[in-house]
């Protein structure tokens, strides 16, 4: 299993198109799509689970490519960086 990160995406992205976009390449097994609270709006960026070798095929195929009128970026995902730390 790989995780994806997916950048860039228009506002107007809804899970079902772009788990749509994807599934072209393999099985999706989770998407999580950040949205707005209020708007419900997508905030640009979504989380793709998919099998190790679907999911390099769709990073290969997609990153870069236009999407809903708007150039993404898909690689694989890395976990945020902390900024806490210890205090003095």
């Amino acid at each position: 299993m790989i995780t994806l990160s997916v950048r860039s995406l228009p506002r107007s992205t809804t899970e079902e198109n772009l788990t749509a976009l994807f599934s072209e390449y393999g099985v999706v097994r989770s998407l999580k799509l950040a949205k707005d609270l209020f708007s419900g709006d997508c905030k640009g960026f979504a989380v793709i689970d998919m099998e190790g070798h679907e999911a390099r095929a769709a990073m290969a195929a997609l990153d870069g490519s236009d999407f809903n009128g708007g150039t993404i970026r898909v690689g694989p995902y890395r976990e945020p960086k902390g900024r806490g730390g210890r205090r003095r």
